[in-house]
């Protein structure tokens, strides 16, 4: 019986420089390539979603599953949700190598670098092999693989995500550049993700668990108590604008009673206002330029929503 044709694997874009070798082998790049979307069903060929796809090019080898142990390098801080990959691995098996390496210091034990998810669906199946691929691959690759598998699964907490670059940076002097060419991010979402550590702890874990999201989280920045702002986002069930219009009014208030200049208006000469009009026009932002200092010197202000919008931004300031 004819088998339906392999997805092709999908290797992530901006790849840093130690990542492109271990990216350029294709078992390496199988075990951290997002499940493909299903096709129309075949023969003898699995009708619903799975996520463990990719089955490698040769029979592949396996190892007991008591030898694998959780990577020190783990973006993930969440499991949860894994019980339809569960009911796929009983079903058809794991389909999907475990990307490991070798522990020096424990013998026939394997670290996880990609794939711990799969790994713990397994045991809960109760599998007893499952299927790797064994590389030599250092702390730095570890946690830059790391990021890649689960950000392409789109299913890595934005907190998590920050962590995994703070670590990159502390741990391996990572500039936030060297972040956004090697996980084919932008280099403002790079510094917007970053952002969201400068946010109270028991904000970043309500943006873990998923009760508020990122671009609220963000917009509390700056406030002098975000924590009272997040709990009453969730309580009052806020939109991430409604959050921004609360937090930009206690800012404004905040700047208001700090030396009476603050209400002072200058009328805007129909020179500047035509400027203003025509950046508004190119950029599609509201923008605000002010006259300062001596001669000609000038203060242009975009107001610019989220980070989506500021890459749009950037890609037309910096186009050739």
């Amino acid at each position: 019986m004819s088998q339906p044709p392999k997805p092709p694997i999908q290797k992530p874009r901006g790849l840093g420089r130690g990542l492109s070798a271990l990216l350029g082998d294709d078992e390496v790049a199988a075990t951290v390539a997002p499940a493909a979307p299903v096709p129309p069903p075949l023969p003898d060929y699995p009708s619903k979603e799975v996520a463990n796809t990719y089955a490698p090019n040769r029979p592949p080898l396996t190892l007991p599953i008591g030898q694998l142990k959780p990577g020190k390098m783990q973006p993930r801080t969440s499991f949860e949700g894994i019980d339809l990959l569960v009911e796929s691995v009983k079903e058809f098996g794991l389909l999907q190598p475990i990307l490991v390496r070798p522990l020096r210091d424990a013998a026939d034990t394997y670290e996880i670098i990609a794939g711990e998810r799969r790994w713990r669906a397994a045991q809960k199946a109760q599998l007893h092999d499952v299927p790797v691929v064994i590389r030599s691959i250092g702390d730095m690759d570890a946690l830059q693989l790391g990021l890649i598998e689960n950000l392409q699964r789109a299913d890595l907490t934005p907190i998590d995500e920050a962590l995994g670059y703070r670590k990159l940076m502390d741990d391996f002097s990572q500039t936030q550049d060297d972040l956004a060419k090697t996980m084919g991010r932008s280099r403002p979402h790079v510094a917007n993700t970053l952002r969201l550590l400068d946010l109270p702890a028991s904000v970043q874990e309500m943006i873990r668990i998923g009760q508020l999201s990122a671009g609220q989280g963000r917009a509390m920045l700056g406030l002098a108590d975000p924590a009272a702002m997040a709990a009453r986002a969730v309580e009052e069930k806020l939109s991430v604008r409604d959050v921004e219009r609360l937090a930009g009014a206690e800012k404004k208030k905040g700047k208001g009673g700090q030396g009476g200049k603050a209400g002072a208006k200058t009328t805007k000469s129909g020179d500047t206002q035509a400027l203003e009009k025509r950046i508004e026009e190119a950029l599609g932002l509201k923008a605000d330029l002010k006259l300062r200092g001596v001669g000609e010197q000038s203060l242009l202000t975009l107001e610019i929503r989220d980070y989506d919008q500021l890459d749009t931004v950037v890609e037309r300031l910096t186009r050739r």
